[in-house]
């Protein structure tokens, strides 16, 4: 069974840090990339930050560069992303999920598989 799991979210004041986790199960982690991505209330879904687990390739988008950042334990079939600096306009859930391993998936908005999702709320 193809799993990804999310934890790590929470509330935290504006300037804290938190780090979100996602592990993956049930299918050939090597040769995905993973991706997260928020939805805050009323707005759409946006990618944040990307991670080819294949090549080790990274991308993330200018509002989040400096202060978020992602990588992988292979061991461990685990991928984080270490939020700092948090913003008000950070509050959102974060889903992980996993796709092709060149993170087209991530740009284009969708993924093969997918996390349920974690808060993350920021208050000033």
């Amino acid at each position: 069974e193809v799993q990804l799991v999310e934890s790590g979210g929470g509330l935290v004041q504006a300037g804290e840090s938190l780090r979100l986790s996602c592990v993956a199960s049930g299918f050939a982690f090597e040769n995905y990339a993973i991706g997260w991505f928020r939805q805050a209330p009323g707005k759409e879904r946006e990618g944040v930050s990307c991670i080819s687990i294949k090549n080790g390739n990274i991308w993330d988008i200018y509002s989040v560069r400096g202060r978020f950042t992602i990588s992988s334990d292979n061991d461990k079939n685990t991928v984080y992303l270490q939020m700092n600096s948090l913003k008000p306009e950070d509050t959102a859930v974060y889903s992980c999920a996993a796709g092709d391993a060149h993170c087209s998936f991530w740009v284009q908005g969708y993924g093969d598989y997918w996390g349920q999702g974690t808060q993350v709320t920021v208050s000033s």
